[in-house]
């Protein structure tokens, strides 16, 4: 068995596919720890291999098929090419957003409304792409979290947000209070209520209204989450470092199998969100059972820009790192049905209604979901069996049987 240095650093928030996203308290009151229920990535490698198929076990303990001379190359412009990047961007979203939201308040007419929901629109894009990378300083500190809060199965966080707005608490308008307070007050999703929910009519009206300065405050938390997790990337000595230099002076990898195995559980667990978040969330195939207003930023009609931004994360990661490179020479049939799969995705999610209710009740649209459903199932399970498999690693877990 491997000795894993730092197994924290692959921990996966989405867990077994069939098991909740998050583990959260009965109620989000304070900051919650994500749960160690699911799958890690670092942990599953020590699980049994029934669940491979037989390649894949194999290679789980001896990397054959890995492409090891091409190893430095595609960590390399994984952290400097998509990683570093992505949180850049990220970061720069998040400041215009603030800045968006500070004209709001001072200034309350229907160009500053739109400004505002426009940025609000462009944090999403920029977020949703790097989120796929839920590895590394995004799940220290419970910073996932305080970027985005989701789902929110019960309603608690939602009700939370709503009491308050509804107590207009002066107190609860400063980005320091915000930051000591529940992750589902704090988020992506709670801006989403103050811009787009019930009551939100008063931010086009009323200047320095309590909400839109909540909104100031909530938006300058994500602001500097998405700082302190683009400074610490970008610290040359620190996790980019790490990442880019298996070895005795890496906290995080002992050699190039374990670095190219969270590389690869980047994209398997990646593309398994896509689907079990992104769509089966609200949709699992069955108009009759379908729960729009569960779907992510329902509200501000984003659910399509989140989709989108993922399976772009996921294609910028494949890409702009070259990870098809890492596979043998017969194998590269496995990389152009990858292409093809992530392909058929980035461009059909963007052609759906943004209703999602109105998706679900068309039967052209609903037609377009349920493509999305098959070919990220397909995606999830080219990257971890196939693609895995065929470069001698493994994720941790097979999809062949719905796992």
């Amino acid at each position: 068995m491997r000795h894993w240095k730092r197994p924290e650093h692959f921990r996966s928030k989405r867990g077994h596919a069939n098991a909740p996203s998050h583990c959260f308290h009965a109620v989000p009151d304070a900051k919650p720890l994500r749960s160690f229920a699911g799958i890690a990535l670092a942990a599953s490698l020590l699980l049994t291999a029934a669940a491979l198929p037989a390649h894949a076990e194999d290679a789980t303990t001896n990397g054959a098929g890995l492409n090891e001379a091409a190893v430095p190359a595609v960590l390399q412009k994984a952290v400097d090419d998509v990683i570093r990047p992505g949180y850049r961007a990220m970061h720069d979203s998040a400041s215009k957003l603030t800045v968006a939201m500070k004209a709001l308040c001072a200034d309350p007419t229907d160009a500053t409304l739109s400004g505002a929901k426009s940025a609000f629109g462009d944090t999403v894009k920029s977020w949703s792409h790097i989120e796929i990378v839920d590895t590394g300083p995004i799940i220290e500190k419970n910073r996932f979290e305080h970027i985005l809060f989701y789902p929110d199965r019960k309603g608690v966080g939602l009700k939370q947000v709503q009491a308050l707005i509804s107590k207009a608490d002066e107190q609860d308008t400063t980005v320091e209070a915000v930051a000591g307070k529940s992750v589902a007050l704090m988020s992506m999703t709670a801006l989403e209520y103050v811009l787009f929910g019930n009551g939100s009519d008063v931010l086009g009206k009323d200047k320095q209204s309590f909400r839109c300065r909540y909104g100031v405050a909530v938006a300058g938390n994500i602001e500097n989450t998405a700082k302190e997790i683009a400074d610490e990337w970008n610290a040359p000595d620190g996790v980019q470092k790490s990442w880019k230099f298996p070895g005795k002076t890496s906290d995080d990898f002992m050699d190039n199998k374990e670095a190219v195995t969270a590389l690869l559980g980047i994209l398997v667990h990646g593309a398994a969100n896509v689907r079990d978040q992104r769509l089966e969330t609200f949709y699992k195939g069955d108009p009759a059972t379908a729960r729009p207003k569960m779907a992510i930023y329902w509200r501000s009609a984003n659910t399509w820009t989140s989709f989108t931004g993922n399976i772009g994360g996921l294609k910028t990661l494949w890409e702009k790192a070259d990870m098809a490179s890492l596979l043998p020479a017969d194998k590269r049939a496995v990389a152009t049905k990858i292409d093809g799969l992530l392909n058929d995705l980035a461009t059909t999610a963007p052609t759906i209604n943004p209703d999602i209710e109105a998706a679900i009740g068309n039967d052209a649209e609903r037609a377009k979901i349920d493509m999305l459903l098959a070919v990220s199932r397909d995606l999830a399970t080219s990257f971890s069996d196939e693609y895995g498999g065929a470069i001698g690693l493994s994720a941790g877990f097979s999809f062949a049987d719905g796992d």
